[in-house]
């Protein structure tokens, strides 16, 4: 059994609130903890959550993307001293498909700095509820620099033969791997392996404080 420390902790709600418990920790310093509620629950409840999705598909490239986005969020916050976005999910659905059956994916960029792009989304819905009043900017087929694209996805399957109809959706749960930081972005955009697909974007994050995440 690995050597274990303990720390003081508060019991924060119910009957325990203001006591006392132990917080233990093994040699690698891993938290033991036995999990309440789902692990994204303290985020929300903060406040910290929000997600935004175009209604207006945009076609989707057949090579590596470059400089035209699908999705752009932008984070409009103070240097050093504003908050930092972390990003949670992303996603597409493939609004209008051909009638030849096909592969898609999604990909995504980080932008270590970036100009602001339009802000032609503003339905932008938290995890709680409320009324979004941060500063991040939403900007569909925005120009932006090509800082470097990678395959976020695993691969969908598309075409229904004889329609147009809509078809599937890919949904990549990013798990904070990307941090946009002030005045950086982060863009989506879907690669398919024929012409014709529309698609709509979708980008979920969490603004955290800088007290409460620190990024070098």
């Amino acid at each position: 059994m690995p050597e274990e420390s303990r720390l003081y902790a508060s019991v924060r709600g119910g009957a325990n609130d203001g006591e006392q418990r132990f917080i233990e920790a093994n040699q690698s310093r891993e938290l033991l903890i036995a999990q309440g509620f789902p692990r994204y629950t303290e985020l929300s409840r903060r406040g910290y959550g929000w997600q935004v999705m175009d209604t207006t598909a945009t076609a989707a490239v057949v090579v590596r993307p470059s400089t035209v986005a699908g999705l752009t969020l932008w984070n409009g916050e103070a240097a050093s001293t504003g908050k930092v976005y972390v990003i949670d999910r992303v996603g597409a659905f493939n609004l209008v498909t051909t009638d030849a059956v096909h592969a898609w994916s999604l990909w995504g960029c980080l932008h270590p700095s970036m100009v602001a792009p339009t802000a032609d989304i503003t339905a932008i819905k938290g995890y709680a509820g409320g009324t979004y009043s941060g500063l991040a900017s939403v900007d569909t087929g925005a120009t932006v620099l090509d800082s470097g694209w990678f395959i976020l996805s695993t691969f969908g399957v598309v075409g229904n033969p004889g329609t147009t109809t809509p078809g599937n959706a890919l949904v990549f749960d990013t798990d904070g791997r990307f941090i946009v930081k002030p005045g950086a972005g982060f863009s989506i955009n879907v690669v398919a392996s024929l012409t014709g697909d529309t698609f709509t974007h979708m980008i979920s994050w969490f603004e955290v404080p800088p007290g409460f995440l620190t990024v070098d």
